[in-house]
């Protein structure tokens, strides 16, 4: 059996999965559960001044009969009072001493609050603080949250802050509601952070009853942007992971949040960086047992690899994560179709004469039979069929030789540059 233990900047627990800040990790009682249940850490629901929530506060989309694809909140943190908080972790920490305890915090963008806070707090034997800087709502209107998120300087400063009294180690919750994220987590690195984590929730607004013209949720007739997150941001998440753990100067741990609700999510995660991953929806949804199977599954796939420890597959495919102009432009890959195991929905075929280039054909054999058959020469290897197609193994994409040696566009245009200077014609 794989050691699923890991280190995410000097903070351990026995397995890398955690419960992200938000509802699951509102009270003592239930992280207490989720422990009881599997979890190596939870990050405390994030702390600050007492808070009033509205109702209702949450939302969920549904899609081809999978139910929250994606989910919606208009709450923000926790509207407990701070010492109750305090008593319960401190509580918390001592029956679990092996589990890792965060506390997310979020405080008004000044020295002597967050100093203030960071005190308190660790007092009580928490393993880390995770700084929010990702609310989008609610708290952002209030200066604090992504509204300090997506402002590098103000990320900078207040880690610092943050840095100048922390006994434990400080990670820096990153808001996806900006156009890059390297660059506030780069602010976060020069302020002392000793990790990330990313994403917060997207801003979002779930939907409009077409009856009563409200939004999906609504207050008393009246509604406003929330936070979306679940399985449907997943490849948002895992891209920003991405473009953190290849920048050269973000050279601190990550923990992964977003759409992760299986072992397989968890395993892109950590191959794209991450050394441990935050979960939320999939908890919210489903309960704190779905750890049992997170386990398991790590526990096996590790096992079927022979691999000795889950740290060993952090970031093994972060050098295979590049830009469009690093990509070969001669690879060839093409689709076919297997004859015995199509169905002949014509699914292929009208994605690829509709919406592609047109190179699959209907053909009628001898016993009059239809059967469909990809030119392969015209094919330009999109995947669109095989994506779209109902039945697994009924379409393969094939790599075929192209006749060309590789070459990708920034070597095309390094090359056309060349001649250009040597002043020969190359067009």
């Amino acid at each position: 059996m794989a050691d699923l233990s890991i280190n995410l900047a000097g903070i351990k627990s026995p397995n890398p999965f955690w419960l992200a800040s938000a509802p699951p990790t509102n009270s003592g009682y239930q992280v207490q559960r989720a422990f009881e249940a599997g979890w190596g850490g939870a990050v405390w629901k994030t702390l600050g001044e007492p808070i009033l929530n509205v109702s209702s506060r949450f939302a969920a989309i549904s899609f081809n009969g999978q139910r929250v694809a994606g989910f919606n909140n208009i709450e923000l943190i926790t509207d407990r009072p701070l010492e109750v908080n305090l008593k319960e972790i401190y509580e918390t920490k001592k029956r679990f001493p092996d589990r890792a305890v965060i506390a997310s915090l979020m405080v008004e963008p000044k020295r002597e609050k967050w100093h203030e806070i960071v005190k308190r707090v660790e007092d009580v034997g928490v393993d880390g603080l995770e700084l929010n800087f990702g609310c989008p709502h609610g708290m952002a209107e209030r200066g604090m949250g992504s509204a300090s998120g997506q402002v590098p300087e103000l990320v900078e400063k207040q880690t610092y802050w943050v840095k100048e009294v922390a006994r434990t180690p400080v990670i820096v919750k990153l808001t996806p509601n900006i156009t890059d994220i390297t660059a506030t987590a780069e602010a976060a690195v020069e302020g002392g952070a000793d990790a990330i984590s990313m994403i917060n929730t997207i801003n979002s607004l779930m939907g409009v009853d077409l009856d009563t013209w409200n939004t999906i949720p609504h207050v008393a007739g009246k509604g406003a942007h929330g936070g979306y997150c679940g399985p449907a941001v997943k490849p948002i998440a895992l891209n920003m992971v991405a473009e953190c753990a290849r920048h050269p100067r973000i050279n601190v741990p990550i923990s992964g949040i977003g759409g992760i609700s299986s072992w397989k999510d968890a395993v892109e995660f950590m191959l794209m960086g991450a050394t441990g991953v935050q979960v939320c929806t999939a908890v919210m949804h489903h309960g704190f047992r779905i750890v049992e199977d997170m386990i398991e599954g790590l526990n096996n796939y590790l096992d079927e690899k022979g691999i000795a420890s889950v740290m060993d597959i952090v970031g093994k495919s972060v050098h295979k994560y590049s830009n469009w102009g690093d990509l070969d432009l001669n690879y060839k890959v093409v689709a076919r179709i297997n004859t015995d195991v199509c169905i002949n929905c014509n699914k292929c075929y009208i994605s690829c004469e509709d919406a592609s280039h047109q190179c699959i054909d209907r053909f009628t054999d001898e016993n009059g039979k239809e059967y469909l058959k990809v030119r392969e020469e015209d094919c330009v290897g999109c995947n669109l069929c095989s994506i779209v197609c109902p039945v697994d193994s009924a379409i393969d994409m094939v790599e075929i030789p192209s006749g060309h040696p590789p070459m990708t566009w920034n070597e095309r245009q390094a090359a056309i540059s060349g001649l250009s200077s040597c002043n020969i014609d190359v067009k």
